[in-house]
């Protein structure tokens, strides 16, 4: 296993659900993290705390990733971290994580929920990433968050998973662009995993839970560090020959 000591991520939403595990994992690997949160403060700096713990720096600033306006002060604010704390090196990795999701039919979709997911799923990580391009260096990696709905289908979710299967194709757009600074970037599409996303459904409506466990290979749903562990292995040397993938991650989901 190649050493990440002294490395440095990104992760944006790490103060809940796939984005904390995938911090935590990050630490376990030698990463040191800066998360990013976008209300909830008070969860982001325990999970600062948990990767302390783990013998990692780490720091955590407030993000809206709908507001691109804002991402110019962001990016001030991480250079700011990265010159007080780590001398002014750059980011090692970026993971492109925080959203929220939306379940409306298509025939009653509107306008404004469509631009919210294009925002936060689309815009958002499209513009951070490029604000923050001059902050990672030659050889980083950068993965973002995809989902199952952009290769299979459940009701409701037609502006998430538009989405997501546009954040698939950007992916490989920006593998190939970047690829002269080698930069890596890879998507990560979880299936269902039992988090509070969505309200919690699938952790908390049991027949839900076990309906979504007989359609997958493995028997049961997602659990957050299925996924971190990927990220975290997506960010490091470890998969240093790995770009322009779409990874599902779903147990066998629905073959």
């Amino acid at each position: 296993m190649v050493n990440n000591a002294n490395k440095i991520v990104l992760v944006t939403g790490g103060s809940r659900g796939l984005g904390k595990d995938a911090a935590l994992q990050l630490a376990k690997k030698g990463f040191d993290v800066i998360i990013t949160y976008q209300t909830k403060k008070e969860d982001a700096e325990k999970v600062v705390h948990e990767i302390k713990d783990l013998g990692q720096k780490a720091f955590t600033v407030q993000l809206d990733l709908s507001k691109i306006a804002g991402f110019e002060t962001f990016k001030n604010e991480i250079e700011t971290i990265l010159t007080s704390n780590f001398d002014g090196n750059k980011l090692d990795a970026l993971v492109n994580n925080a959203g929220v999701g939306v379940n409306a039919s298509f025939e009653l979709t509107t306008e404004e929920q469509l631009d919210a997911m294009t925002n936060i799923h689309f815009k958002g990580p499209y513009f951070l990433t490029q604000k923050i391009l001059s902050l990672l260096n030659d050889g980083s990696s950068i993965v973002n968050t995809s989902s199952g709905l952009a290769r299979f289908s459940f009701e409701g979710y037609s502006a998430y998973g538009a989405m997501k299967a546009a954040i698939d194709t950007l992916s490989r757009y920006q593998a190939l662009e970047l690829g002269n600074r080698r930069i890596r970037v890879n998507s990560v599409a979880p299936g269902a995993i039992a988090t509070d996303f969505g309200g919690g459904f699938v952790r908390d409506n049991s027949d839900f839970n076990q309906a979504l466990a007989s359609q997958t290979a493995l028997g049961r749903v997602g659990l957050p560090d299925d996924i971190g562990s990927v990220v975290a292995f997506l960010c490091s040397e470890d998969s240093k020959w790995v770009n322009a993938q779409r990874i599902e991650v779903s147990g066998g989901f629905k073959m």
